[in-house]
């Protein structure tokens, strides 16, 4: 027998689940979450957690704002406020982050420029070789993704292992999902399936600009000596960063392998060469072509929204993502107005690029 929902949420990840949990929020009745593989199964289940205010986009420094009021009423998620701590070895670098954090600071963030001593106070263990300058702010940290997950999933009706193999329409109407353990009929489709939103949306016929881009951590059992509250630390110039992971640190950056990442990560913090690595595993950072969020709604068919292309950000944003795309599908004014991430920019040649990526 068929089944019917009011709104069915595709993927199981961060953003999947917090739209799910804000359409229960707002009194929607019927809300099913399907996800291919398991809860947090995808890209979210892979992050390194990060959670910061520091971005160069205004609307990114408000989605984080926004979001971490939330991550901080939530329980049992692991979030260390420990902050996180920028390197800077470019001059080019320490004019864009003074100018953002005058943005920053327009919009009630207490981010703040240090020195490289006063970067070294923080983490004694860093090398200084290079480093012009740093940025801060105890706001910021790390939390466990899969917890997250987990506390918007609570009392929520989820499928796991329910791919979803079609999206049946009716003129510009949605109907009916189809999935490999049944369909679901439905008028309103909520695609949250990070890179893989890019096929979800070609069932509708819709083009959405993502692809996928591997992005590998390492874990090492050991802490080299490094403080207890260590900021989530990052070397801008080369995208090498690192936090505490239980009792052990958790590091990666943009090379595909531990010999290319070895590099610059000894480099900035030695103590590293001297520790066993323990294990690795690798996700998607789900691109978009400014490496922007891609949010809304289509206009046609009715009814189909979507959000992805947070090219690492998702994590940490879904909380206010979820939010308003809840608030979209029962038609309420967005608390935070996300329409210029919509999918239309790219259609008009408009590029709304975030210059603060790992």
């Amino acid at each position: 027998m068929e089944e019917t929902a009011d709104v069915v949420v595709v993927g199981g990840g961060a953003v999947g689940a917090s739209a799910a949990w804000h359409l229960r929020q707002r009194g929607v009745g019927r809300v099913v979450l399907v996800e291919r593989q398991t809860l947090a199964s995808g890209s979210t289940g892979k992050a390194a957690g990060g959670i910061r205010t520091q971005f160069a986009d205004e609307l990114n420094v408000r989605i984080a704002l926004r979001s971490l009021d939330e991550l901080e009423r939530m329980e049992g998620i692991g979030f260390r406020q420990y902050g996180y701590l920028f390197l800077l070895g470019r001059q080019e670098d320490v004019t864009r982050f003074q100018e953002a954090l005058a943005l920053q600071h327009r919009l009630g963030v207490p981010s703040r420029e240090l020195s490289v001593d006063e970067a070294l106070e923080l983490v004694p263990q860093l090398s200084p070789k290079g480093l012009l300058a740093a940025t801060f702010c105890e706001l910021d940290g790390y939390a466990t993704p899969e917890a997250v997950v987990h506390w918007y999933a609570r009392d929520l009706d989820v499928r796991q292992g329910w791919e979803v193999t079609a999206i049946d329409t009716r003129g510009s109407r949605i109907t009916v999902v189809e999935t490999s353990k049944g369909s679901i009929a439905t008028d309103t489709v909520v695609c949250c399936a990070g890179i893989w939103s890019k096929e979800v949306g070609a069932m509708v016929g819709l083009d959405i600009p993502v692809r996928g881009e591997r992005r590998f951590v390492f874990f090492t059992p050991h802490d080299g000596g490094l403080p207890e509250r260590l900021p989530l630390t990052i070397d801008f110039s080369t995208g090498f960063y690192f936090h505490r992971e239980g009792q052990g640190i958790a590091f990666g950056g943009r090379e595909q392998t531990l010999e290319e990442l070895a590099r610059p990560a000894t480099r900035r913090l030695p103590a590293l060469a001297e520790l066993g690595i323990h294990s690795s595993w690798w996700g998607y950072y789900d691109v978009s072509p400014d490496w922007n969020a891609i949010v809304g709604e289509a206009s046609e068919p009715s009814r189909f929204l979507y959000a992805t292309g947070f090219s690492g950000h998702g994590f940490q944003q879904a909380p206010a993502v979820g939010e308003y795309l809840a608030e979209l599908v029962v038609g309420a004014r967005p608390t935070l107005d996300l329409s210029p991430f919509a999918l239309e920019r790219f259609a008009g040649g408009e590029r709304r690029p975030e210059l603060f990526v790992v």
